[in-house]
This record gives structure tokens, sequence and C-alpha cells, in this order.
């Protein structure tokens, strides 16, 4: 299973002006399950974001979320992947860049398909692609306090 995508990451210079800092295929390509393969492109710790500096924030995140930060990660489902049911305390900004995927929730299943756009918002999911084909998806999630409903805080999971 493969994962490629470029990623291009712009900064400055002495001088202050806007250059390419980085322009390379995505190195840090990882699977924590069976059927997914995942890069984080970027992330940030700290709201407002610092825009200074060359640190390279690709490999910064240990987890999903990252508290009081950002991540912005390209996932790639292949058919069948292997179920995670997840919560995670972020809203989450996600495009379907190829394929189609469904997305199940309590009771109900939504299908996107390659262009379609959704926002998470901290709700417990789980990615399915019951195609034949591979779903690529670009995700950013930003850290969100925890969800109450009812009266009571519903805890990330999985």
């Amino acid at each position: 299973m493969s994962l490629n995508v470029r990623r291009v990451v712009t900064g400055h210079d002495e001088t202050g002006r806007a250059v390419v800092k980085i322009d390379e295929i995505a190195k840090n390509v990882s699977s924590r399950r069976k059927g997914a393969a995942s890069t984080v492109i970027w992330s940030t710790d700290t709201f407002p974001v610092v825009n200074e500096g060359d640190e390279d924030r690709s490999d910064k995140v240990a987890g999903t979320t990252l508290e009081n930060g950002t991540v912005f990660r390209v996932v790639r489902y292949e058919p069948g992947v292997a179920p995670r049911r997840h919560r995670t305390d972020s809203v989450d900004y996600a495009v379907v860049m190829s394929g189609e995927i469904d997305m199940e929730l309590d009771g109900e299943t939504v299908t996107l398909k390659t262009g379609d756009v959704l926002v998470q918002r901290g709700t417990v999911h789980n990615w399915v692609n019951r195609g034949n084909d591979v779903a690529i998806i670009a995700f950013v999630l930003v850290a969100a306090k925890p969800v109450t409903a009812g009266g009571k805080t519903l805890a990330a999971v999985g």
C-alpha cells in the first residue's frame, strides 16, 4: 500500500521574501491498522498559530489530534479497511480527494464521493470502504472542547 503525497510548504527567507521551504513527497507515511495509510502534512500546537521559523511540523503528532492545535493529514483507505470506531475532541474538515467511502455514525451511514466535503463535529464515527477502489481523504483536525449532549460530556474514544 502506498501513499504518495507531494507537500509544498512556504515560509520566509532572512529578508522577509516569500519562498518555498519544503517541496517533497511526504516521507512520514504510517499505518496503524490494516487497509489504511496516512501521512501528516503539517501540524501546529498553538493558537493563534506561529508562522515563524523553519521547523518541519510534519512529525510532531503522536496521536490523532493535538491539544490546542491542528493536524493536516491525508489518509488512504483500501477496500475492506479494518474498522476503527472513534471520536476525537476536534472539529474535522474533510475533502474526499478520490474514491468513495462510507461514514458510519450511530445508526446512520453517509456515502461520500470524490469532491464531497464534510465537517465532523466531535461525533463518534467509523470509515468503511465498501467499494473496489481506494479512497483518499484530506483532513484538517482542529482541537475543540469535548462535546456535551443531554447534560453529559461525550469522551473521546478509539
